[in-house]
């Protein structure tokens, strides 16, 4: 340890430019923010340890409202270790040198710049997923375990890594070969047409996702409860979606956590019940949930995500256009050899550093979003039904009811449980 330490400060010494000192500052600032923000979450859960907010008192228990307090201190204490281990992981491969090792061993193998580019990234995403692989076994088998949730067993758990890893190199070799080779042929725009690629694949998975991706991990069967799927049809035939249909996916065989969602764009579009949701909720909480979804869909929120996000996509490729032929960004940040491949690394692994700060700001528009969806369902079903489903989920899946409001600006893409339901009354009054 006290030589890997000399080793990193040697290098930091001998690469040492302005780009650092600002990468080292923002890298800094992003650790301590995270970090000050877990601890206002901790004081705030508790805070409300022994109280169960007077507005859930009568469906809520002292005993769930404290499970839900122990559950969140307990992913707080985890995500402490995991944002500094994953600082310092950060920092041997950027300015302690770990990249620039790995691209020289694979320039040692082929003089093939983009074989050595989809082989350079490759390597770093199966190293990242191992590095990452005591947390995913902690998180499932001692954490979830510990309050209840976890269903799944070492086989599924092995046999998710293992389909993860081949559809990875399946969908991903392809891809990145793709992406490098724009990239070192197509000039000084080669980022447009990069986007163009991005753009395509990601409109592509959407399309395929329901039918071909996520049947590689559940099991989906359509909704035999037919009362329920009566309420739906109508539901469904007053707002006018169209769907591929109305599934009920074996959550249960992974986690007792519940939820719902629809996917999909044009007409290979599904929606989706957790089989653990349908377990604990009535008919007409489940067709509230389901309104819910449809308000997304009413709305077009997953069209105002998807041009948000090419659009953002658009400038960080332009952004990279730029920084690719600057030598001060891949020396400042430990990388001796400029690529395109080290250049694509080195952002993606920075970005996160200097874009947090924001996050306020995207978690403020979806939680908009989430209030219009809201507001769509108290109108075509009843907001009681809705409120009522929400308490469940919240309970069942122990989400705390009292969070800290800067942590929820800077984690929570929906808003807090008293906010939101204190405005569906307000729907169910008027």
């Amino acid at each position: 340890m006290v030589t890997c330490a000399y080793v990193l400060l040697f290098n930091l010494i001998m690469e040492f430019n302005l780009f650092t000192l600002i990468f080292l500052i923002a890298t800094l600032s992003y650790v301590v923010t995270l970090l000050w923000l877990n601890l206002r979450q901790d004081k705030a859960v508790t805070q409300s340890f022994n109280v169960v907010p007077s507005e859930f008192s009568e469906k809520i228990t002292l005993k769930d409202h404290q499970k839900a307090a122990e559950y969140t201190q307990a992913k707080l204490l985890v995500n402490h270790f995991e944002v500094i281990f994953s600082t310092v992981v950060l920092l041997v491969w950027t300015i302690g040198g770990g990249m620039n090792w790995l691209d020289e061993l694979w320039r040692m193998q082929t003089d093939n710049l983009l074989y050595i580019g989809v082989g350079f990234i490759i390597s770093l995403m199966i190293l990242g997923s191992l590095i990452d692989l005591p947390f995913s076994l902690y998180r499932t088998f001692i954490l979830e375990q510990k309050f209840g949730f976890n269903k799944m067993t070492g086989k599924i758990f092995a046999g998710d890594l293992l389909k993860e890893i081949l559809l990875t190199l399946i969908v991903g070799l392809p891809l990145i070969y793709a992406i490098l080779y724009l990239m070192g042929a197509m000039g000084e725009y080669w980022w447009v047409y990069v986007w163009l690629v991005l753009t395509g694949f990601s409109l592509l998975m959407f399309w395929l996702y329901p039918t071909y991706i996520a049947p590689i991990f559940n099991k989906f069967k359509p909704l035999d409860n037919l009362e329920l799927k009566t309420k739906i049809d109508s539901l469904l035939e007053r707002t006018g979606f169209k769907s591929d249909g109305v599934f009920v996916m074996d959550g249960s065989k992974r986690s007792s956590h519940g939820n719902a969602y629809f996917t999909g764009i044009g007409k290979n579009k599904r929606i989706v019940f957790f089989d653990t949701l349908l377990d604990g909720m009535k008919d007409q909480e489940v067709e509230a949930i389901l309104a819910h979804e449809l308000g997304h869909f009413h709305h077009k929120h997953i069209r105002k995500h998807m041009i948000t996000s090419f659009t953002i996509s658009l400038l960080g490729l332009a952004l990279l256009g730029y920084l690719i032929n600057q030598p001060w960004f891949f020396h400042g940040l430990g990388v001796q050899t400029m690529s395109s491949h080290t250049a694509l690394v080195l952002f993606a692994l920075t970005l996160p550093m200097f874009s947090f700060f924001i996050a306020p700001i995207s978690n403020y528009l979806s939680r908009k979003h989430e209030f219009e969806a809201d507001a769509f369902a108290a109108k075509n079903t009843n907001a009681d039904d809705l409120v009522s489903s929400l308490v469940k989920l919240y309970r069942d899946n122990a989400a705390t009811l009292t969070p800290d409001k800067l942590y929820s600006a800077f984690h929570d893409s929906h808003p807090s449980a008293s906010i939101r339901i204190a405005q569906l009354k307000q729907h169910e009054s008027q």
